[in-house]
C-alpha cells in the first residue's frame, strides 16, 4: 500500500476586531473570470511544496510576502505573512499598476500584521 503525505498550507483571510476582512471587500469589486482565476492561485499556493516567485515571493525589508495573480492584462497582489508556520494570512489586495509594490499597501499590510498577531498570540 502506497502512502502519499501532501505538504499543504492554510490560507486564511484577515478579520479586523469588528470582523470586517478587506480582502473580501476587494474581491466582491471583481468579475467572476478574474476571481476563478485568483482562487485557482491561491489553491497553488496552498498545495504546491515549492513556489515557484511567479505566484509568492517575500517583500523584502518585512515579514511579508505577497501572492502574485496575473490575469488577462491585470496584476493583483495580495499581501500575506505567516502564522504558525502552515498558515498564511491573506490581508488585502491591491491591483498593481507600478513595478514597485506602493509604500502604502505595504503599510497597510503591516499594520494588519501587527494587529492580527496581537490578537492571536
Amino acid at each position: 500500500m502506497l502512502t502519499f503525505i501532501i505538504m499543504s498550507r492554510i490560507i486564511k483571510f484577515y478579520r479586523t476586531s469588528s470582523k470586517k476582512c478587506p480582502l473580501e471587500e476587494f474581491l466582491d469589486s471583481l468579475s467572476e473570470k478574474t476571481l476563478i482565476k485568483i482562487v485557482a492561485d491561491f489553491k497553488l499556493v496552498e498545495y504546491m511544496e515549492v513556489i515557484p516567485v511567479k505566484f509568492f515571493r517575500k517583500l523584502s525589508g518585512t515579514k511579508l510576502y505577497e501572492i502574485r495573480v496575473e490575469w488577462q492584462s491585470n496584476i493583483y497582489r495580495f499581501p500575506c505573512f505567516f502564522h504558525k508556520n502552515d498558515v498564511i494570512i491573506l490581508t488585502h489586495g491591491f491591483q498593481k499598476k507600478k513595478v514597485k509594490t506602493p509604500v502604502k499597501e505595504i503599510e497597510k499590510a503591516e499594520a494588519y500584521r501587527r494587529d492580527y498577531l496581537r490578537r492571536n498570540k
